[in-house]
């Protein structure tokens, strides 16, 4: 029945997601289709974990089996996770990616095709500079914390009234950095000049700047650095974020009428693209279980 459901629906769909790749859509009773939409010009999208490790479809497991996990978090504690599921959202980016792709090649060929994702490429197609650093030199990264790998100064800093971050990226950079921070001679040292030096040199060069951003309050030193061009940010908690006059103006946090929502509305975040200044965002909330079976059923003349 429901293989029968879902090949009725193909019609009404042009990309039909399957949960965790060959064996849903095997059980479905799916897999000539997927030889088929070659020619017929269809289009199928399976997203999945791993073909061979269908069971690790969470996104700390896979976090931990590639990689990212043992490069993250302080050097003398435990492996640490990032705060969002890092594996599902970029899995969820690239399947876009490769559909508008494949839609691509069909409007030139009109050849249909069968784009596959999988949570385990995802992760590991990531780890971007992490990735390279191993690969290029064939030495493990170690968690350092906040601190770039490859570069310093280029991390968390305390100030008198909490933290900030900065990116100091190049050399010239670092030299503003040091003019900012009232100790100009600093960046004339010839144990500094160069990042090479500041990386050999990371743990004493971080301790003496952390001394001196102790010294201001954030707002302070963040309009210091501003002034000279260096990047640099607070580290805001989720209340400070939604209030943050950009994010107000950008108009990122939505709001949806639902009779189903505790004070008749559900809050949320938009999809973070504007065509011709226009946000891409649904007027209506997210259906509620069930709600357009019926309807669908109707339309594929189940009902």
């Amino acid at each position: 029945m429901q293989a029968a459901r879902f090949k009725r629906l193909d019609h009404l769909v042009d990309r039909l997601f399957t949960e965790v790749g060959d064996r849903v859509e095997l059980a479905l009773g799916l897999g000539d289709q997927v030889s088929h939409c070659l020619d017929a010009g269809a289009l199928e999208t399976v997203v999945g974990a791993h073909t061979q490790l269908e069971l690790l479809d969470q996104d700390p497991p896979l976090l931990a089996l590639q990689g990212r996990l043992g490069a993250t978090g302080a050097a003398d504690g435990e492996p640490m996770r990032i705060g969002v599921p890092a594996s599902d959202l970029f899995t969820g980016v690239y399947s876009v990616v490769g559909i508008l792709a494949a839609l691509a090649r069909r409007e030139k060929t009109g050849r249909g095709g069968l784009v596959d994702t999988a949570l385990v490429d995802s992760t590991v197609g990531t780890l971007a500079n992490q990735a390279l650093n191993y690969l290029v030199s064939g030495t493990v990264p170690h968690r350092i914390g906040n601190a770039h790998p490859n570069i310093v100064p280029y991390q968390v800093f305390p100030v008198a009234d909490g933290e900030v971050i900065i990116a100091s990226a190049n050399d010239s950079q670092f030299v503003k950095v040091c003019g900012a921070l009232g100790v100009p001679e600093l960046a004339n040292d010839p144990a500094y000049k160069d990042n090479k030096g500041r990386l050999s040199r990371r743990a004493e060069l971080v301790g003496h700047l952390a001394e001196l951003t102790k010294k201001f309050r954030r707002a302070e030193l963040l309009e210091k650095l501003e002034a000279v061009g260096v990047p640099a940010g607070p580290i805001n908690d989720l209340e400070q974020v939604f209030s943050d006059p950009q994010v107000v103006h950008r108009g990122m946090r939505i709001s949806r009428p639902s009779a189903a929502a505790k004070g008749g509305a559900i809050p949320g975040v938009r999809t973070p693209i504007m065509i011709d200044g226009a946000p891409m965002a649904a007027e209506h909330p997210s259906p509620r279980l069930g709600e357009h079976t019926d309807e669908i059923l109707r339309e594929i003349g189940e009902a």
